[in-house]
């Protein structure tokens, strides 16, 4: 909690103008966190310094991992705003949110993606569009995936997973304690978690961007290409979307 307080003021006092200063304040702050709460990033790959990242997605853990590891910018569900706490901090280090069914708000998520690339952060974001217990990917929804291919921007595939300490005991899993998904309620997770020893985040980033095979006319396309190349990097195949609800 100290850390919110710490880089929170700081957020309140400096109040960061540019696009490139709030991913930096973020990034300094979901590092130090981690680094707070002992747990540990192993990273196979780059962390590409432009275009677009997409992910796998566990966890509101997610976002801090891949903040830590280099500024960017994050495209996120709308209700990430409304979390307490992390959804002001989102806010106010210029998270892009898309509201399903508004099509203002995918002219926005449009617009908010477009002024990062240019700013030259790397954008962030997770195709399925939900979290999952981390058994096999969901299916990835293809429209921000079209509006980066109308950008003509470079997207590389990451797959993060998450490992615990055994000594946390046989009956702790990680796709209880760590992954949020389903109909799990907010804060009694965030205090589970925080009671775990020995997190560990594995990240990998793929060597070279998805070379997708058709243009912005194709976006289910990308979409199973995008969902094949993540799948190669985590080695999942496909997880049960009915039961998993963000």
């Amino acid at each position: 909690m100290g850390y919110f307080v710490v880089y929170g003021t700081e957020l309140l006092v400096k109040r960061p103008s540019t696009r490139e200063a709030r991913a930096d304040w973020l990034h300094r702050f979901a590092a130090s966190a981690l680094h707070g709460l002992g747990i540990e990033i192993e990273v196979t790959g780059e962390f590409p310094s432009h275009g677009a990242v997409i992910s796998n997605h566990l966890s509101y853990l997610d976002i801090i991992v891949f903040a830590a590891l280099h500024p960017c910018v994050f495209v996120s569900k709308a209700e990430v705003a409304t979390y307490p706490v992390l959804g002001w901090m989102t806010t106010m280090s210029g998270t892009v949110y898309v509201a399903r069914g508004h099509g203002d708000s995918a002219m926005k998520a449009r617009e908010g993606m477009e002024a990062a690339l240019k700013a030259g952060l790397p954008v962030v974001f997770f195709p399925e569009g939900m979290t999952s217990d981390g058994t096999g990917l969901l299916k990835f929804h293809g429209g921000l995936l079209g509006q980066l291919l109308a950008f003509d921007s470079p997207v590389t595939a990451a797959h993060l997973c998450y490992s615990i300490s055994p000594e946390n005991g046989p009956d702790v899993k990680v796709s209880e304690r760590v992954c949020y998904w389903g109909d799990v309620v907010l804060l009694p997770h965030i205090f589970h978690f925080l009671g775990l020893r020995g997190v560990k985040a594995q990240m990998r980033f793929a060597a070279q961007p998805i070379a997708f095979s058709g243009d912005v006319a194709h976006r289910k396309r990308a979409a199973r290409e995008a969902w094949a190349a993540v799948a190669e990097l985590g080695e999942v195949g496909r997880g049960t979307e009915e039961v998993h609800h963000f």
